[in-house]
């Protein structure tokens, strides 16, 4: 399937402009229920300071929050209606879509190098092609797992050249560190912390292969809840503008929420960018490039129209404006 990139982009663009339409009538919420993650800095900021429970006092809403440990624990929690807002990778963000999890990607909290493939030392693996019949630790539905699988099929190589062991992020790593299995792919900040305190080694590194961390919304609430899915958005740029005009506060709270030392975290964030939070145009062609990848890699089933599946995943209407 070949896709016309300036065509589809343009077209899904033009299509987030238009009128949303009326919401449906439902009752007022009474409460707002967001995750919060280590690998979205911006999350707990925003949980730290209170800023969304003060914007929402004078409406009677209280927030509540929920860990995602990674990606696919997001999806999940949005898919049984759990949470309402979630962060994941874009990239995620798009297979849940493409298998039926109605979401919308409505801010993007980071541009992060999140994640990487990792090895100890002395297992002789510097690059993609030695991973051939070795074991490898991998979060499924995560970036991590989608950044492998484009990192295998640049090597020539498929998930069936290797032995897979489906772990959680923390569990990869612990896994890696015990000699359980030979490499990792890897989520900052636990891959930062591989890195500095054991020693493990970032063999195949490509920031560009890495997408966004995109807020998701349920595309319910964002239809029957439109004003206050922005006051959310809104409360997540005040926490964004906390966090970049209060680097040392940023780094307080994330080595409080991770428990991980200064250096580690001041790692993770060496990899992060919080700059540029409008969602549109260059979240669409980065996670076009991943859905394209692996739909080639047979990942995603023939016959998917990964430009549909991107037009419908992104949503501009209630966050900030790209300049």
């Amino acid at each position: 399937m070949r896709i016309h990139r300036r065509a589809l982009i343009g077209a899904a663009l033009g299509s987030f402009c238009l009128a949303a339409g009326a919401p449906a009538r439902a009752q007022a919420a009474k409460e707002v229920r967001l995750d919060w993650a280590t690998y979205n800095p911006v999350s707990l900021v925003l949980k730290d300071k209170g800023l969304l429970e003060k914007a929402l006092a004078p409406q009677g809403i209280t927030v509540r929050w929920v860990q995602s440990l990674g990606s696919n624990k997001a999806l999940e929690f949005l898919n049984a209606g759990s949470i309402d807002f979630g962060s994941t990778a874009g990239a995620a963000a798009l297979l849940a879509r493409i298998n039926g999890n109605p979401i919308k990607a409505v801010y993007a909290f980071s541009r992060p190098e999140w994640t990487a493939l990792v090895t100890r030392s002395e297992t002789g693996i510097t690059a993609v092609k030695d991973l051939k019949g070795r074991r490898v630790a991998v979060t499924r539905g995560t970036d991590p797992h989608i950044f492998l699988i484009r990192a295998l099929r640049g090597a020539g190589l498929t998930e069936r050249d290797v032995k897979l062991v489906l772990l959680q992020h923390p569990d990869g790593r612990t896994a890696l560190d015990r000699g359980d299995v030979d490499a990792w792919a890897g989520l900052d900040p636990i891959m930062a912390a591989a890195e500095i305190e054991n020693g493990d080694v970032l063999f195949h590194r490509d920031a560009a292969a890495n997408t966004w961390g995109v807020l998701n919304v349920r595309e319910d609430f964002a239809k029957q809840n439109p004003d206050l899915t922005r006051t959310v958005l809104g409360a997540y740029e005040e926490a964004r503008k906390l966090a970049l005009a209060d680097p040392q506060e940023l780094k307080r709270i994330l080595t409080a929420a991770t428990k991980l030392p200064e250096p580690v975290v001041a790692r993770q964030l060496e990899r992060t960018d919080l700059s540029q939070p409008a969602i549109g145009k260059l979240q669409a062609e980065t996670i076009l490039d991943a859905g394209t990848a692996l739909l080639d890699a047979g990942v995603i089933p023939a016959g998917t129209d990964v430009g549909a599946a991107v037009q419908a995943l992104i949503d501009p209407r209630f966050g900030p404006v790209a300049p």
